[in-house]
């Protein structure tokens, strides 16, 4: 970026984008404006941001509340697409990256920025999550990632640049974590859970009750559905925000969705990182049942296959483009009769179905009993066991008559017997 320009940043609060504020200054001879996107931080990471970045040298401070919007337009399409990342992770920190950077963009495109600033690091994945939305929604300006480019290595040279620039330093940390918070999650990663031997400790889990000392008597949670978008709790309608927040407290009560996982980052490396989950943990599992109910087989089988791309789509930070457009489409079909409610019953950090309902499902009692009924006829199954195993007999009939021409008998299948601890098995 050369000459004199405006740069938009994405501003945090925290000890890296309060010193990229004077870096940004110094090094591209520019104004900064920051922009705080609220996906639901918590008001004691917003509380006095905006005099923050003003004292470390920027020229403006826009804050930005998005987080009705996040839930609607990022939260509530991955979680109808059943993505899941990593066999475990619920996407939360990979959903909110996209609609922060449009909103930098957004801020960018209102006060004339040539530029566009973040304060990821090299390490990780929120760098590419940012740098894809900003090269798709704003390909003419220019990307600084400091953490790239500057000398600093760490935090006691951040906070050394910080005394230098004059710039007051944040609230010092309480917490050996390093986190990340908004209104569906609340990730923890750093200090002692950088060896994978080590259990997490209780003090550190902020959403969700102790297991072991939360109600014993659990809990019962109804949750309805809309062509698959949660619509209501206990049979009350609800904003898709409140119904969030509501769940997240109903979880965590009962010490629900906890997740510790070790995960591929996109730049290749493994981390380990520990998720609180817990309104997000009741959806799945109930948007899950609830399409068993209500979904054929293939059906299902096509959607277990367009959730695993779906989940690496947005960890990957691809939210935008054809493909995702594709994505979203096919789910939008497979949605259109996921409607009913499931209910969940919650007890120290378990969960267990229920109860189901939809008018649109495809269990039948009538024929699925094994009472006697007239509207199945068990003698259908012959001509369909006939037809099914087809493939099986024609092969039967080759090796038989393959052995008939040598002289031999065919070969038995092996005795289950005589599998175990044989060589059958290597």
């Amino acid at each position: 970026m050369a000459g004199s320009g405006k740069i938009a940043l994405a501003y945090s609060g925290g000890l890296d984008t309060s010193v990229a504020v004077p870096w940004l200054i110094e090094t591209y001879d520019a104004e900064v404006e920051c922009v705080v996107v609220d996906v639901g931080q918590g008001l004691e990471d917003l509380d006095g941001i905006e005099a923050r970045a003003v004292a470390a040298g920027a020229v403006g401070c826009h804050v930005v509340d998005v987080r009705d919007a996040f839930v609607e337009e990022f939260i509530w399409p991955t979680l109808r697409a059943g993505a899941v990342y990593g066999r475990k992770y619920l996407l939360g920190t990979a959903m909110a990256r996209p609609i922060i950077a449009r909103e930098v963009v957004r801020v960018a495109r209102q006060i004339g920025a040539t530029g566009l600033s973040h304060g990821c690091t090299g390490k990780g994945n929120d760098q590419v999550r940012f740098e894809l939305t900003f090269a798709w929604l704003a390909p003419d300006l220019d990307v600084i990632a400091p953490w790239r480019e500057w000398d600093i290595r760490g935090r006691k040279d951040a906070e050394e640049y910080a005394r230098r620039a004059g710039v007051p330093l944040p609230p010092a940390k309480t917490s050996m974590y390093s986190r990340d918070r908004n209104v569906w999650h609340i990730s923890h990663e750093g200090g002692p859970l950088e060896d994978p031997t080590t259990m997490p400790e209780q003090d550190m889990f902020l959403f969700s009750a102790d297991p072991r000392t939360a109600p014993p008597e659990g809990e019962t949670v109804e949750i309805g559905f809309e062509n698959g978008t949660p619509t209501s709790v206990n049979g009350e309608s609800m904003a898709p925000l409140a119904l969030l927040e509501r769940l997240n407290e109903i979880g965590g009560q009962h010490g629900v969705g906890r997740v510790d996982l070790v995960e591929d980052r996109i730049v290749g490396l493994k981390s380990r990182g520990v998720y609180e989950t817990p309104g997000g943990t009741l959806l799945y599992a109930a948007h899950r049942e609830l399409e068993q109910l209500v979904l054929d087989r293939r059906t299902l089988d096509l959607k277990d296959e367009v959730a695993m791309r779906y989940a690496r789509l947005v960890y990957e930070g691809r939210w935008w483009g054809t493909e995702k457009e594709a994505l979203d489409a096919l789910i939008d079909v497979t949605q259109r009769y996921v409607n009913g409610s499931i209910s969940l019953f919650l007890c120290r950090g378990n969960l267990s179905v229920a109860g189901r309902s939809s008018s649109t499902g495809l269990y039948r009692e009538e024929y699925a009993t094994f009472e006697s009924g007239d509207l199945y006829d068990h003698a259908d199954a012959t001509g369909f066991i006939r037809l099914f195993g087809l493939p099986y007999r024609l092969a039967g009939q080759a090796r038989l008559e393959d052995a008939q021409e040598t002289g031999g008998v065919p070969e038995p299948a092996p005795d289950p017997g005589e599998m175990a601890g044989s060589d059958w098995l290597d």
